[in-house]
């Protein structure tokens, strides 16, 4: 069993890391380095609540606040509308589709069914050297131990990428990674339970044992657990803030 140590994370470790997307994978899809960060800029603009549900997004608008032309802004919103950040309506343009606990569920729910099937296949391929890479990015996470939310993040989307990464359905890595990427951005807002700190350990170190023991089949079922739970816990605290809103 991996070794449970506790320190603070330095200031260093906190703005030095950065996960990356599986191999093959344009984390965004933009044509430009522009037009990347203007899509950045709009989806934390979403995320955050400055453009507020269902408001609507008028091209030359946007243009105008980020010093841009139309076409990068008319781009990023067809990227923005795959992810499911922005909704279009005959007639009516792009709106910003509202954060809601039904679209988190959505998206949580299709992770519970893509990223067993992941799981299952890395069992039968995980090398020596995977599962010791496994480990390394596991006593990582342990050892910043939540002091660092955006490490801890990062740290734990690189975990479960070593897993996908080399699966040759690349359509159904992609579509995990996109999926993650907006869960990762929306549970920025909450701070991780103690239980869920201490569930989320506890599940890596016990998928790191099934991978060992070639335990395809076990491994899978408790992806699905450690999914589905991850999704559950963004829906509490977003009920509780709506709770302590309405108080």
């Amino acid at each position: 069993m991996l070794p449970f140590r506790f320190r603070e994370a330095t200031l260093a470790e906190m703005s030095d890391y950065k996960a990356e997307p599986p191999n093959g994978i344009d984390p965004i899809g933009a044509s430009t380095d522009s037009a990347a960060a203007l899509y950045k800029a709009i989806r934390e603009d979403i995320i955050s609540g400055r453009l507020k549900a269902n408001q609507r997004l008028v091209v030359t608008e946007l243009a105008k606040r980020h010093g841009t032309s139309a076409t990068p802004v008319r781009e990023v919103l067809q990227l923005l509308r795959g992810e499911g950040f922005v909704v279009f309506a005959r007639n009516r343009g792009a709106r910003v589709r509202p954060i809601d606990q039904d679209f988190i569920r959505d998206i949580y729910e299709i992770g519970v069914v893509i990223e067993p099937v992941l799981t299952r296949w890395f069992v039968t391929m995980a090398t020596e050297e995977d599962i010791a890479e496994l480990e390394r990015v596991q006593e990582q996470i342990e050892e910043n131990n939540f002091a660092d939310q955006i490490k801890h993040s990062d740290l734990d989307t690189k975990f479960h990428t070593l897993m996908y990464q080399r699966h040759y359905n690349q359509h159904a890595a992609e579509l995990w990674w996109k999926h993650r990427e907006v869960l990762r951005a929306v549970s920025r807002r909450f701070n991780f339970t103690l239980s869920r700190r201490a569930q989320i350990i506890r599940e890596h170190r016990e998928l790191i044992v099934h991978i060992k023991a070639g335990e395809a089949d076990k491994a899978a079922d408790l992806v699905a657990r450690h999914v589905e739970g991850s999704g559950r816990h963004i829906l509490e605290q977003m009920r509780a803030t709506t709770a302590a809103r309405a108080g």
